[in-house]
Parts: C-alpha cells; structure tokens; sequence
C-alpha cells in the first residue's frame, strides 16, 4: 500500500508540475526573446538621428554597439559590421518600413533612414545565443525545484503511508495473535476514524469470544461438577460388593473417573500455557500402561511396552498426557475383540521431545477416524481427537491386520 501511494503521488504531482512548469517554461523564453529584441531595438534607435550624417562619426557609432550593427549607405556600402545586402535590406529601402525577419541565425531588424543622399537602412542582427540567454539556466532552476517539489511530495506522502498501513499492520498482528489463542491480545485504536473502528470492533471481538470461553469452561466444569454424586454413590456400591476383587476394581475404576472429572474441571476452569506445561514422559506412560493392563489380563490381552530407561521431559502437562493415552487405549479395549494383542512404545525425538505409539492388531480405523466427533463404532469419535491435541503431528495408519497411532510430543 505505501509503494501505491507513493506511486499515486508522484504521479499527481508530475502532473501538476507538468501543467505549471512548462508554460512558465515557455513565457520565460518569450520574455528572453523579447528582451534581447529590446535590447537590439534601442541600439538601432540610438543609430538612427546620427545615419544621415558623417560618415566617420557614423563608423566609430556602429563599432561600439552591444549588438552586431551594420549601416548600408544609399549605394549600398556597408557602414559598421561586416554584412551583404539581405532580402530585408532591399524591401526596407524600397518601403521605407521597418522590419523584423527571422532567419537562420537569429532574428534580423532593418530600419530604412530617409537621408538627403537617399535612403539608408540600419541593419541589427540578434543571434539565437542571444535570444536564449538564460534560458537554459532559468529552465534548470525549474527543474530542479520541480524535482525538490517532488522528493517533498513523496516524503509526505510515505509519512501518509504510515499512519494507514502501521494500524493496518497492527491489526494482522492482533487478528494473529488471536488466531493463535492468545485472547488477551488487543489492537490499539490508530489512524483514521475507518481504522480506530475497525480497531474497536476487532477488540468487542476478542472479549466476546473470550466471555463466550470462559462461560463454556464453567459450563464443563459445572458439568463434570455434577457428575462426582453418582461417581460417589457408584463408589459406595462398589464397597458393598462381597467379593474383594470385584469391589476393588470397581472403586478403581471409579476413582479412575473421578480423577478424570477433576482434571476436566481443572482444565475448564484454567487454561495451561505450552510454555510451563512439562512431564516425564517416561513416568506418566508407565504409569497408565500399569493401570490398563490389569484390564487387558482380564480379557486376555497380551501387552508389549518399549519405553526409553531414563526420564523424557515433553511439552506435555501430566494430565494431558494420562488422557490422550487413554483415550488412545480406551479404544483398543471398546474397538478390538477380546485377546486382541496391542503395544504402548515411547521413543524419544533428535531435535526434543518424544514420540508414543501405539498399536494394535484389530480390525483397523475407519477412514474417517481422524475426523472429530466420526466414529466408525458407537461412540463419540473423539478419542483421536483428544490425543491429537497434545501432539505437534498426529499419524494413523494400518488396515485390515492392525491400527498404528503415533504422537510426536514436543519438547519442553
């Protein structure tokens, strides 16, 4: 937009320099041209009362002039500077007027002087050097100034230039910011009232969807609130069960939800920033894997584990990580067959981070599976979602023999 402004400028203003500068162009050449005719003029007046007189006076008078001036005597013997009989000569003398004639060096003056001999004719030549004297330099002056005038105008102009594109520039960046999840941001009204408008809209903006979030963050957590009483009351039943083995892994489970709702109700009601949230990796994956293959024994389940010996930090918050892992093996368990064999490994990255896969040798995704809210069997479909927010990139793969996810972590 600066570099079109400035273009519009310069455009504009050549125009109008064009349109002042070339014809005070032209009358300074005129006014040259008249002057220097003036001046030719005057000379040859000065001449005339003393043409008809003596012819030694008259000689030493031409030879002093400003200007080239010969006297052509009745006879026509020139008196003064060199010069033959012109054209302009001969009609003066035989009409008795004065003339003017342009030639090609210059311009040529006659004035025809009535003399008791006979008729003499007072011949002044004004050259083309003469009539363009300090027209060069005068139509340089003009130039120049035009060429000031039009550095001036585009200077102003890309100042202009500045005051719309700076707020303009200031608006990509918020809408960016925003785009990026940082609500927070806000663009500083600038510029032309069009600007500040669109400033202030773009800022209702911005608080409206950040009411809108937090008022939907305190809906889920009122929400996942609601549901710790049958959680409770599901705990309870589970300590009244008569077998020990039953009743605790029913309470496991039930705790294992509970703390599902609490993380829910802590991420609704707090937002956790990529730049502090970490975890070892390494720790929460075992951890999760311990938990789910007690349910896998039960339904026969072989379970392989790969994980790295020593601590991998990831970019990750621990709760993050719990859940996309178990969401990633919820769906082994709700979407394979009984004895369906699966396996948890987690490798770490060469520029940072980690990379969990997991995998198993069930009937396979969906083509859709990576869409969220699509499922191929009856549930949500957000699963993959899920664990696809924690992940820089998120891979399906597999067929008919077997399902492969892989989630690269980044690192703190």
């Amino acid at each position: 937009m600066r570099a079109r402004l400035a273009l519009l400028v310069a455009a504009t203003t050549v125009l109008v320099l064009l349109a002042f500068l070339v014809p005070i162009a032209l009358l300074l050449r005129q006014v040259a041209h008249e002057q220097a005719m003036n001046r030719a003029n005057a000379v040859v007046q000065a001449i005339v009362p003393i043409a008809g007189g003596d012819v030694r006076a008259l000689g030493l008078a031409v030879t002093t002039t400003a200007v080239p001036v010969t006297v052509f005597l009745p006879d026509g013997t020139p008196v003064g500077a060199p010069a033959t009989v012109t054209p302009a000569v001969r009609l003066a003398a035989a009409g008795r007027q004065a003339l003017t004639v342009a030639t090609g060096d210059g311009r040529e003056l006659v004035v025809p002087v009535v003399g008791e001999t006979g008729t003499l004719v007072v011949r002044a030549v004004v050259t083309n050097a003469e009539l363009g004297r300090g027209v060069s330099r005068a139509w340089l002056t003009l130039a120049g100034l035009g060429i000031a005038l039009l550095l001036v105008g585009l200077v102003v102009a890309d100042r202009l230039a500045r005051t719309i594109v700076a707020p303009i520039t200031q608006l990509s960046e918020v809408s960016h910011r925003l785009a990026g999840a940082e609500l927070t941001a806000r663009a500083a009204p600038a510029g032309p009232p069009e600007l500040r408008e669109v400033a202030g809209a773009l800022n209702h903006l911005a608080g409206r969807i950040q009411d809108l979030l937090a008022a939907e963050r305190e809906r889920v957590a009122d929400l996942s609130h609601r549901l710790r009483t049958p959680l409770t009351a599901l705990r309870l039943e589970a300590e009244s069960l008569r077998n020990p083995d039953e009743a605790a892994r029913v309470a496991s489970a039930a705790d294992g939800v509970a703390r599902a709702v609490t993380a829910v109700i802590r991420q609704a009601r707090r937002e956790v920033s990529a730049a502090t949230a970490r975890c070892d990796a390494t720790a929460v994956v075992a951890g999760r894997v311990a938990f789910w293959r007690v349910l896998a024994e039960d339904t026969g389940r072989a379970v392989t584990e790969s994980l790295p010996d020593n601590p991998l930090p990831v970019a990750v918050a621990p709760d993050d990580l719990a859940a996309a892992l178990d969401a990633l093996l919820g769906n082994v368990f709700a979407h394979t067959p009984d004895e369906t064999p699966f396996s948890v490994t987690l490798t770490s990255r060469p520029a940072g981070g980690a990379v969990l896969t997991v995998a198993d040798s069930g009937p396979g995704f969906p083509p859709s599976a990576a869409r969220r809210g699509s499922s191929g069997g009856d549930s949500t479909g957000l699963g993959l979602d899920i664990a696809g927010q924690i992940a820089t990139t998120i891979d399906i793969s597999g067929g008919p023999t077997g399902a492969v996810v892989t989630l690269e972590l980044a690192g703190p």
